[in-house]
């Protein structure tokens, strides 16, 4: 069943982090443009993600001794806050440092501990997640990539699809089958993590209608993975993909990635004689966010408590994604209001990007029909 989600508070001492972050995006990330900046945790600047590893700013959550900082969920949520609500170009290091390092920790062998959370932390191992197929969508258990025993390692068969940023990551932890067939859903499932440089290993980017290619296909042809590819018991995938997916759905991102359009209509706005409709519109987003930011802190508060919150994650990520998509219709819907005031480009070229790209967010992380199915679980409706 889902527990209840109360309200939580941010500690000062993580608090206190805020104003730091805050400065150093003012000054790093003066000048980019805002429809730039709505690209925000799809935008890949390696650069800028070692310039957060420098600072001691990824891998918040890991100990010291892999080259973490020790602190708490709540440090990690202002720190990711800050940097959507700048609009920082986040996408090289973000899955690695949401929810692969996080899953390393908690199931890896101390050797894969050592190897690749420290590369981690400094922006030197980027990840992607392997977890949708074709034919398959966000029905994880449906999967049909396979890993079978070869010469000590694992021989890996199969595609993934939709893979965010694998043609620049340098690994995968892949959900596959290491036993039993399609037919047999959550069984025999098991995570592996692949070098994505390896022979037979092929990666072909898919081309959106932005003219990004954050997505891509990967395709793996007998490629021969070493035992310790394999990450916690095998078979026990399943298990520890919903424990990931807590990580990938109830952060803030799942907030903010309309932020950078909201801003600039705020700013024309600002231009403007009062305007009863769109304040009225400006309270409507506003009131829905506040409620879906205490939900996400509230989620944050049981990740902290050492919970595994994966129903209440899908729910905020199902009304966070809602929310999301629903900014760029309710702006074009103000703006053609007032037909007789031109907006200006850069409001325009962001309110185009985000229509193009928004239906995208609630696919991302589990479509909603996934995530409504998962909330029906946990409230004991099926």
């Amino acid at each position: 069943m889902i527990d209840t989600l109360e309200l939580t508070a941010i500690p000062p001492e993580d608090e206190a982090l805020r104003a730091e972050v805050r400065a150093f995006l003012a000054d790093t990330l003066d000048g980019l443009e805002p429809d730039e900046r709505a690209r925000s945790w799809m935008g890949f600047d390696a650069g800028f993600s070692r310039q957060l590893a420098e600072r001691g700013w990824l891998g918040l959550t890991l100990p010291r001794e892999v080259g973490g900082a020790a602190r708490g969920h709540f440090a990690r949520f202002v720190l990711s806050e800050e940097l959507l609500g700048a609009g920082a170009p986040v996408s090289a290091h973000w899955i690695a440092d949401r929810q692969s390092a996080p899953l390393i920790h908690k199931y890896g062998t101390a050797a894969q501990q050592a190897f690749y959370l420290p590369r981690i932390c400094r922006a030197e191992a980027f990840f992607c997640i392997g977890m949708s197929e074709p034919g398959s969508g966000s029905d994880l258990a449906s999967i049909r990539s396979r890993a079978e025993p070869s010469g000590g390692g694992w021989r890996l068969n199969g595609s993934k699809i939709w893979t965010t940023n694998a043609h620049r990551s340098h690994y995968m932890i892949a959900l596959v089958r290491t036993s039993g067939t399609a037919d047999d859903r959550h069984q025999g499932l098991s995570q592996l993590i692949v070098d994505l440089s390896l022979p037979g290993v092929s990666i072909r980017p898919i081309e959106d209608l932005a003219g990004d290619a954050h997505f891509s296909e990967v395709f793996f042809d007998n490629v021969e993975l070493p035992a310790d590819a394999l990450i916690g018991e095998a078979g026990a995938g399943w298990a520890q993909v919903n424990a990931e997916l807590a990580f990938e759905r109830s952060g803030p991102e799942r907030l903010y990635s309309s932020i950078a359009l909201l801003e600039c209509w705020l700013t024309h706005c600002r231009t403007l004689s009062d305007d009863a409709s769109s304040r009225a519109t400006l309270g409507s987003i506003l009131s829905q966010m506040a409620v879906l930011r205490a939900m996400s802190l509230a989620v944050a508060g049981k990740l902290a408590a050492g919970a595994s919150p994966a129903t209440e994650a899908a729910l905020v990520k199902d009304l966070g994604t809602e929310l999301e998509q629903l900014i760029p219709r309710l702006i074009g819907d103000a703006l053609g209001r007032r037909p007789e005031v031109p907006p200006p480009l850069p409001l325009l070229r962001t309110l185009a990007y985000l229509e193009q790209v928004s239906p995208t967010f609630s696919l991302r992380g589990g479509t909603r029909e996934i995530l409504r199915g998962i909330i029906a679980r946990g409230l004991g409706l099926r």
